[in-house]
């Protein structure tokens, strides 16, 4: 690895928990022999992709094994050109001299100057650049462990044995169907883990949704086999920070497994589960209500009871929905409710809403923030909107008694679609859908969909 990382054979973590240099280093021998790695060949991890959770998934597995060099290389890839402005500049100079762990690395390495240059605006940086010294742009304020940072696709991912997308799912495809021409000449398959949370629709042969693990091995022709997804109710900035924290990777047994033991730390606990495209999805969906419940906080004041009524119709919103996506969904109840409640209190999403509410971003700024991100609440509520719109999936309607699109069920998605997608209707609507006199009691909702016939297979491209 190029820099100087320091490391030291065993992790002391804020929660008084160690892990020992000697049990990372069988992990890692472990996961290189089921990779059929030699003596001499370094397993390849690349991070494609440099948002918040991208740069803290790289970071912590450079923390973790960064020490083993010639078992393991970790590189992270971000799109070059991106120029830091002045403002965010002169922050993370602030964040810079209020740690002294992080001045004093710095000073060490001769970087410290170009910040005091960036500063003064004698000096502009860029997202890569600040990168390969621990910075992610969209999460100024967490100092990372300074990554190796690639700039050029190719030369990132050609010969990588695991690549983890840390791009939106709106960027997925895009990406990845650059990649396929890398791969073209591969003989080994890589394992692929994606971050992304969000879904597209399609309405051809059926409705059915796309999730990006679909897109990526649509892209690549990598079978989806050896394709995961890794989510959970977490923030990106607290987990570097070591507060604890759980994720569930999904996929094939065969790769999950040794992966989430190989992923698992002291402060990170990595479950798994064999249900991949459903947990995707409801990755996905919970954005979708995050973004009205920032609404409702921003025009409510911040009234609890406001939030708490908006919480019960949201939530069984989407327990409904998942009826329609799952076969158990009973299983699934815990984590979209626990992610749910994570992105609620701290997620970009109802960050978004919140500020959209307030006037300080307008929808014609577009879903990608300067120092948030993507947010890609948005896009899954338009693919939501579309999918549950179709007169094909029509169910009956408790007090009309006539078939009706599932969506005419959910008005907080209804409303949430005029706001964000047609934008007919502003922020406030979302009032108006909370206290419509006529709105079911949400006890009624989840009642209809648990006493009828609602799973459809098709959604999920299932048989």
């Amino acid at each position: 690895m190029v820099g100087s990382i320091e490391v030291m054979n065993q992790n002391l973590y804020s929660n008084g928990t160690i892990q020992n240099g000697n049990c990372l280093e069988e992990k890692l021998d472990e996961l290189r022999r089921l990779l059929g790695k030699a003596d001499g060949d370094p397993l390849r991890i690349v991070g494609v992709g440099a948002g918040a959770w991208g740069s803290v998934f790289a970071a912590l597995l450079q923390d973790s094994y960064g020490q083993f060099r010639d078992k393991v290389q970790i590189r992270i890839w971000r799109r070059p050109g991106r120029a830091v402005d002045r403002a965010t500049a002169e922050h993370l100079f602030e964040v810079i001299n209020s740690r002294e762990d992080v001045l004093r690395r710095l000073i060490r390495r001769c970087a410290y100057l170009k910040y005091v240059e960036a500063r003064l605006g004698d000096r502009t940086l860029y997202a890569d650049e600040i990168l390969k010294d621990g910075f992610c742009l969209n999460m100024i304020d967490t100092p990372l462990c300074p990554l190796k940072v690639v700039t050029n696709l190719q030369e990132a991912v050609w010969d990588a044995d695991i690549v983890v997308n840390g791009v939106p799912s709106t960027e997925t495809r895009e990406v990845f169907e650059e990649i396929s021409h890398y791969w073209k000449e591969r003989i080994t398959v890589p394992i692929i883990i994606s971050l992304a949370k969000g879904i597209e629709a399609a309405l051809e042969p059926v409705p059915h949704i796309i999730t990006p693990t679909q897109m990526i091995s649509r892209a690549t022709g990598v079978p989806i086999d050896h394709i995961l997804y890794l989510g959970g109710p977490n923030i990106a900035s607290e987990i570097y920070n070591k507060e604890y924290a759980n994720a569930r990777i999904c996929g094939a047994e065969k790769w999950r497994k040794p992966l989430a033991k190989f992923l698992r730390q002291p402060h990170f606990v990595v479950w798994d589960n064999s249900d991949l495209v459903t947990h995707e999805v409801m990755g996905g969906l919970k954005n979708v209500y995050a973004i009205g419940a920032g609404m409702i906080a921003a025009l409510t004041n911040e009234s609890a009871t406001s939030k708490s009524v908006y919480f019960a119709h949201c939530t069984s919103e989407m327990i409904f929905i998942t009826h329609l996506l799952a076969e158990e969904p009973e299983k699934l109840a815990g984590p979209l409710l626990a992610d749910t409640y994570v992105t609620l209190l701290k997620g970009r999403n109802a960050w978004y809403g919140q500020m959209l509410a307030k006037g300080n971003l307008s929808r014609d700024m577009g879903e990608n923030i300067s120092g948030k991100g993507m947010i890609q609440g948005v896009s899954a509520v338009g693919a939501f909107y579309e999918l549950l719109s179709q007169p094909s999936l029509s169910v009956l309607h408790p007090d009309e008694n006539k078939p009706v699109a599932p969506v005419e069920l959910c008005p907080i998605l209804k409303t949430l679609y005029k706001i964000l997608i047609t934008r007919e209707q502003s922020s406030h609507a979302i009032l108006q859908a909370l206290r419509d006199e006529t709105l079911n009691d949400p006890r009624e909702r989840i009642e209809i969909a648990q006493s009828h016939a609602f799973y459809r297979p098709s959604l999920l491209s299932q048989p």
